[in-house]
């Protein structure tokens, strides 16, 4: 196994046991208001930077290692949530999403200035 799959499955068996011990987790809704849930999220993000991206970032998880982004660290139970609470997707492990984000935030900007004018 690859040490991605190694990560996900290392994962995975840590929630079904904060499951079993009834452990509740705390996400964030589309309002950025936290809650408790029995479900773990499945995104991560920054609260300070409004940025999601998957549970296994290569960036967020570095900053995770040197304990900086761990007091910032909030969670979503979906994309959909995430996005109305007013976050982008991550330019790193959603390269695709990003893109599409930061374009539309382009033609938004150009929309406004020709409202101004």
């Amino acid at each position: 196994m690859e040490n991605y799959e190694l990560k996900k499955l290392l994962y995975i068996l840590k929630q079904a046991n904060r499951i079993k011990n009834g452990k509740l987790f705390k996400l964030l809704d589309e309002n950025g208001e936290q809650y408790l849930s029995d479900s773990p999220g499945t995104l991560g993000g920054h609260k300070k930077l409004k940025i999601y991206g998957r549970l296994d970032c290569p960036s967020a998880n570095r900053w995770v290692e040197k304990g900086r982004y761990v007091k910032y660290r909030v969670f979503f139970a979906d994309e959909k949530t995430a996005i109305r609470a007013g976050y982008r997707p991550c330019a790193i492990c959603m390269p695709d999403k990003y893109k599409v984000w930061k374009e539309n935030q382009k033609n938004l900007k150009l929309t406004l200035e020709k409202n101004i004018k």
